[in-house]
């Protein structure tokens, strides 16, 4: 078969066209800084495994606390990868969005019933509807009393007498109580010092 000499200049580019171009892919992948077999990150989201920080169940309520004119913002906040072995986090916010209070109770404290607290055949499932029942109940507004110290209560240790007398002279204080490892704590704020203060009964 004959090949006029224009077809063979045209097959001699093109093979040359080929070789280079398999000449910059080679060069292109030795100094690229991508690994070509690099391990594959699946995206989060469902099926990811629960941990220390996975939320479970947040409850939420509104009171006067800081300002009486203006409520703050209450909230119960489970994390942990199981109910019974979960942290409780309680915030109280201002209105102007400050966190007044952050703190960290075990979930187990607010299975107030000893026939589950203390019994050993009791249900896994029972203990967790007690808890979860407990954070729905925490923010009752039984819980919240004003004033937060009444006149005829005696100071508390912990506390100093600036603090003391500025929670004691204002009748307009709240208090809020809730249960905690020594039992009941009472949370109020003092206007004149413009903080939190822990009151443990």
């Amino acid at each position: 078969m004959k090949l006029s000499f224009r077809t063979l200049t045209t097959l001699t580019i093109l093979a040359q066209l080929g070789l280079a171009a398999c000449v910059n892919t080679e060069r292109e992948a030795a100094t690229s800084s991508k690994e070509p077999r690099g391990d594959f990150t699946p995206p989060s989201g469902r099926g990811q495994r629960v941990g220390g920080a996975t939320v479970l169940n947040t409850v939420r309520a509104t009171h006067a606390f800081s300002d009486p004119k203006s409520p703050d913002t209450f909230v119960l906040q489970m994390r942990g990868p199981r109910i019974l072995t979960s942290q409780l986090h309680l915030f109280v916010i201002s209105s102007q969005g400050d966190t007044l209070r952050h703190e960290v109770l075990p979930a187990r404290l607010l299975l107030d019933d000893p026939t589950l607290r203390d019994n050993q055949s009791a249900s896994t499932r029972d203990k967790e509807i007690s808890i979860l029942r407990g954070m729905n109940a925490f923010f009752k507004p039984d819980h919240f009393v004003q004033p937060a110290v009444p006149t005829s209560a005696t100071q508390p240790a912990e506390l100093d007498t600036q603090t003391w007398a500025s929670l004691r002279n204002d009748p307009r204080a709240v208090g809020f109580n809730y249960p905690s490892a020594s039992g009941t704590s009472r949370l109020a704020y003092s206007r004149q010092l413009r903080r939190a203060i822990l009151l443990n009964e």
